[in-house]
């Protein structure tokens, strides 16, 4: 059976209406760079940096629709158009009639944190982000990581190495008690992992055993489409 040839063009769609001028350094400067920040990529000056992979937020090329709608927001400090238009959408696509928007994510996770953990709680979770497991903490909880023990290994072929292992959530749920763990953290894909994901079977195994137990399961879903992504692929 003759295999089906998929033309494709040589150049991306789109032109380039802007650029911005970036700098490489070579080893030696790359090398002292790293040091002088003391190894750590949240020190490191970003004129330093030749290729960025520390986050993709505000980092990205907008469309000039997206620099149009600039021009065209409404930038009052209460009552915007814009943010109606926003609720508008949130209420017909999620169903909530009330939501509270947020500059980023961070901005979101000490809300969430504040609100719902009390001092002396644990909050597990399938690995951590950063600045979500030092909100968790800052508010007086402890985390617990209860992924399953392959994502630990970056040599191993796990296709869902950002499950969460049931085992281990249920041993903290019997050692603690349910009472003192507010939510469970559930993110996909994992960044500590290397952006690993989880199975739509996990997700609906760790719902029901936290239905069981009477906790929230509070799914963080930045990347929620990279992670369908890999469901669609791999289940």
């Amino acid at each position: 059976m003759a295999k089906k040839v998929i033309k494709r063009s040589w150049a991306e769609p789109f032109k380039i209406k802007m650029v911005e001028p970036i700098k490489m350094l070579n080893r030696e400067q790359r090398e002292k760079a790293a040091k002088e920040a003391g190894y750590n990529t949240f020190l490191m000056r970003s004129e330093d940096v030749y290729i960025d992979l520390l986050t993709d937020s505000g980092t990205n090329a907008m469309s000039d629709y997206q620099w149009a709608g600039m021009m065209l927001g409404d930038e009052a400090y209460a009552g915007s158009k814009n943010f109606y238009n926003l609720w508008d959408n949130v209420k017909k696509y999620y169903g909530m009639p009330y939501f509270v928007p947020t500059h980023q994510g961070r901005a979101a996770e000490h809300m969430v944190s504040k609100i719902m953990i009390k001092p002396g709680d644990y909050i597990p979770g399938n690995m951590y982000f950063t600045t979500t497991r030092l909100h968790q903490e800052l508010a007086g909880a402890t985390f617990v990581d209860v992924i399953i023990d392959e994502a630990h290994d970056p040599q191993n072929k796990h296709p869902f190495k950002g499950n969460i292992d049931l085992n281990k959530l249920e041993d903290l749920f019997k050692k603690v008690g349910a009472k003192k763990v507010p939510y469970v953290s559930m993110a996909g894909p994992v960044n500590m992992a290397g952006g690993q994901p989880f199975s739509m079977k996990n997700l609906n195994e760790t719902a029901a055993l936290c239905k069981k137990y009477k906790v929230k399961l509070w799914f963080d879903a930045t990347r929620a489409t990279e992670n369908d992504y890999f469901v669609k692929l791999r289940e």
